[in-house]
């Protein structure tokens, strides 16, 4: 099996060249990766190697990309409608058709029939078990989830999740090549949505049902999350912020909720835990991150800088729409 993925020697085929498959093709591609658009449709994958080619002449123009990058991409991507041919000859094959698991099970028995033993299978579904499509496999050990986020060429995040016969010891490979495209991966758990669409549904959900509720409409929602905790969430993950503001004080929220809204909100044991014993975060010397002192103290001073930057960026993009 390959391990070593330098992502300048890394062939890669994509199946499906659609929006999102047409985004990793030109992140890797832009990084350095030699990459294919596959469908089974000639035209669609014509389509959406010129879309890729287009947009990232588009985004070079803007300032998005650096000099140079278009033409890069444009060298190093490609399209065909012959599955078989350019998955035999990839190190790295993308599942990325319509999300459900009976339209990806055909598709990855035809990639592992045409694929070379050494080379990696991997779907970017947002939200299907991995080990629910490793089932139809002969060879669970070589694929992987590499979930990129929508739009996959300006996100940083990339979620990468072994299923349970995924073997470990191709994750630093894997690792190698998304940092070298510019990417920030995370090893996350095959658990129901992974790490992201796990929280981010759950956050939706509780949005749509106050506006059903006639409590607030979507646009006071958007309002108030935009220059509230989302405002945080584009610097620091929910548990820097929790440890920074105050264990004892979310503890103390979840039990007003609680009162109105039902178990739902109900505190965490683990933090209901925490409280009890006087661990209120970063100012009882606590948290859930077990920072020392002065990792604290750069965290808070970090933050008021970050947040002093992020409002005056976000007053220019306001200024320039």
């Amino acid at each position: 099996m390959r391990r070593n993925m330098n992502i300048d020697t890394t062939r890669v085929a994509i199946v499906g060249a659609g929006y999102m498959g047409g985004g990793i093709g030109q992140t890797l591609a832009r990084g350095g990766a030699t990459v294919v658009l596959l469908d089974r449709d000639p035209a669609a994958a014509e389509a959406g190697h010129r879309r890729v080619v287009e947009q990232a002449a588009d985004f070079e123009e803007k300032g998005y990309f650096d000099k140079g990058d278009a033409g890069a991409i444009a060298a190093r991507i490609s399209w065909s409608g012959d599955i078989a041919a350019s998955v035999a000859s990839a190190d790295l094959i993308f599942e990325v058709v319509f999300e459900d698991l009976e339209v990806k099970k055909p598709v990855l028995l035809e990639i592992e029939k045409h694929a070379r033993p050494d080379a990696i299978i991997a779907s970017n579904t947002s939200a299907i078990p991995i080990a629910a499509m490793a089932e139809v496999l002969s060879t669970p050990e070589r694929f992987f989830g590499i979930h990129f986020f929508n739009p996959a060429q300006l996100l940083p995040g990339v979620e990468v999740i072994p299923g349970e016969k995924s073997d470990r010891s191709l994750i630093p490979g894997i690792l190698e090549l998304l940092t070298a495209a510019g990417k920030e991966p995370a090893v996350v758990p095959d658990t129901p949505g992974f790490v992201c669409n796990r929280l981010q549904f759950a956050l939706y959900k509780e949005a749509v049902k106050m506006v059903e509720e006639g409590a607030v409409s979507p646009e006071q929602i958007d309002t108030v999350v935009k220059a509230s905790f989302g405002f945080r969430l584009a610097l620091y993950g929910p548990f820097q912020v929790g440890d920074m503001a105050g264990l004892d004080v979310y503890a103390s929220s979840y039990k007003s909720l609680e009162a109105e809204l039902g178990e739902r909100y109900t505190v965490p044991d683990s933090l209901r835990e925490r409280v009890e014993s006087g661990d209120f975060g970063i100012k009882t010397g606590g948290g859930y991150l077990g920072l020392s002192e002065d990792e604290a103290a750069r965290l808070i001073a970090g933050r008021d800088k970050a947040y002093v930057a992020l409002g005056a960026l976000r007053r220019e993009l306001a200024a320039d729409s």
